[in-house]
């Protein structure tokens, strides 16, 4: 067996590259030395529980097993490959593995080939580069974790056959945070509670953060753009999300957050801007345990800006800024938003569409908002439409709306105290320049909003109503053209 220099707690290799055995007494042919995947090994296998191993420059292959409690920390940033499979294993609690740059594991993701697989207990894994590995960090049962500074760069594959950047399974008490994860599928919590994810950057992932059947969980200060999805919760609780940058995220789903049959959640202070949707809930909240608040949140120049299904009840959502969505709120099917609360105790949101004004200084308008945009409505049911907003159609279908009161809609809410001037957010962005209309044409484009209209809903009583409006406006510019 190889001997190594002890010094208290600290187990050093100095000196040892390929070709080396100077920290061998003798025992080099018959233990390998010469090769530095072996020397590591040794140095492992003689280290005893609690020590430090300093492993030094160097190129390194794993796979590599951890079964007792280390520290390895990396001189001058060792390389530690995978080649075919994974790269380090951790079998034993209390192990930190600092200052490594972990690189391509194998891409079978029937065997999860992974850079750092955590088995048992606790672990630290701190100032590492993991490049061009399937699947990054991988927690199972690993209570009291933490994962902080490490650079996390997917493979080049299709996002389909990605591995996860992060993975906690069962791993209660875990702290995620300060990490840059690019090119992966997901960081992705299962059955984890009282987990906190803090300061991260995801870009170019499929989901940047999603949990499913986790609890008790806190998302704050992370930068979560260019994802298919920022943030995806399914079926969970006790949720604290605030002060996040969800940003560009428009993929198939392209929500910034996205909420399903979960309970007992505060959103606060978080900027949503550039999304396809800025916020999706879909049964949530599942049950009335707890509060579901959305308060003090920006959601800016996205397509939609919240997006919710007719059946969710019991969100209060007030004290946001909803600036220059294309559409700021919109129901997933047929039917309005009932109970559910858009102001609390007489205080609402700002809408940069409200056509109200202040009179006594309060801040609050003196008439509410109501949403009930016919092409919002038509949108709403019929998506495809959307290709003609800001275009002379929506113009006309609006006008329409404006001149024939019975085609408008029922309102899908309304906010009976509606700000004037947009509250503090969580996160500072830029000025953002108001979506002014097109030039309205007048009756003559009124046919053609009935044409649309009546192609989306064909037997609909809008679209009979649509009907008649564009007849009586095509006699009317008929009558005009006579008379000139």
């Amino acid at each position: 067996m190889c001997g190594v220099s002890t010094v208290i707690a600290t187990v050093v290799l100095f000196g040892v590259a390929a070709g080396s055995t100077a920290a061998c007494d003798g025992h080099g042919e018959s233990c390998g030395c010469e090769d530095p995947d072996v020397t590591l090994r040794c140095m492992i296998a003689d280290a005893s529980p609690g020590d430090t191993i300093l492993v030094p420059p160097g190129a390194y292959h794993g796979p590599i097993v951890i079964d007792k409690p280390l520290t390895l920390i990396g001189v001058d940033r060792p390389t530690l490959r995978g080649g075919s499979g994974d790269i380090l294993e951790i079998n034993a609690a209390n192990v930190t593995i600092s200052g490594f740059l972990l690189a391509a594991t194998g891409d079978s993701l029937e065997r999860e080939n992974c850079a750092v697989r955590v088995n048992a207990g606790s672990a630290v894994i701190e100032d590492n580069i993991l490049y061009d590995v399937l699947f990054g960090i991988d927690l199972k049962n690993a209570a009291g974790s933490v994962i902080a500074r490490n650079y996390i760069g997917g493979k080049d594959l299709d996002i389909a056959r990605r591995g996860d950047g992060i993975r906690l399974y069962r791993s209660d008490a875990a702290t995620i945070e300060g990490n840059v994860l690019e090119d992966g599928r997901d960081a992705i919590l299962w059955y984890s509670t009282g987990v906190v994810v803090r300061e991260n950057t995801s870009r170019r992932c499929r989901y940047g953060f999603h949990l499913m059947f986790s609890g008790d969980v806190t998302i704050e200060g992370n930068d979560l753009q260019e994802n298919s999805v920022g943030v995806y919760i399914m079926y969970s609780k006790g949720l604290t999300i605030r002060e996040n940058l969800l940003a560009k995220n428009r993929g198939p789903s392209g929500y910034g957050l996205g909420l399903k049959e979960s309970d007992d959640y505060t959103i606060s202070r978080n900027t949503m801007t550039a999304n396809r949707v800025g916020v999706y809930v879909d049964g949530s909240p599942f049950t009335v345990e707890g509060p579901a608040d959305f308060t003090g949140n920006l959601l800016a120049c996205n397509d939609v800006g919240m997006t919710m299904l007719p059946s969710v009840k019991g969100n209060r959502v007030h004290g946001n800024s909803f600036i220059d969505n294309a559409e700021q709120v919109a129901v997933a099917g047929r039917g309005e938003l009932i109970d559910n609360d858009f102001d609390v105790e007489k205080r609402g949101n700002y809408w940069s569409d409200y056509g109200g004004y202040d009179a006594d200084g309060d801040g609050i308008g003196e008439a509410e908002f109501e949403s009930r945009k016919l092409f919002e409505n038509l949108t709403d049911h019929r998506p495809e439409l959307r290709l003609f907003r800001y275009g002379p159609v929506h113009e006309a279908i609006e006008f329409v709306a404006r001149a024939v009161p019975a085609v408008r809609p029922e309102p899908k809410f309304v906010d009976w105290y509606p700000m004037t001037t947009p509250p503090p957010s969580g996160a500072a962005v830029a000025s953002l320049s108001a979506r002014g209309p097109t030039v309205r044409t007048g009756l003559a484009l009124t046919a053609v909003a009935a044409l649309i209209a009546g192609l989306a809903f064909a037997s609909s009583p809008i679209a009979s109503s649509l009907r008649r409006a564009a007849s009586g406006a095509r006699r009317l510019a008929f009558r005009a053209g006579g008379e000139s």
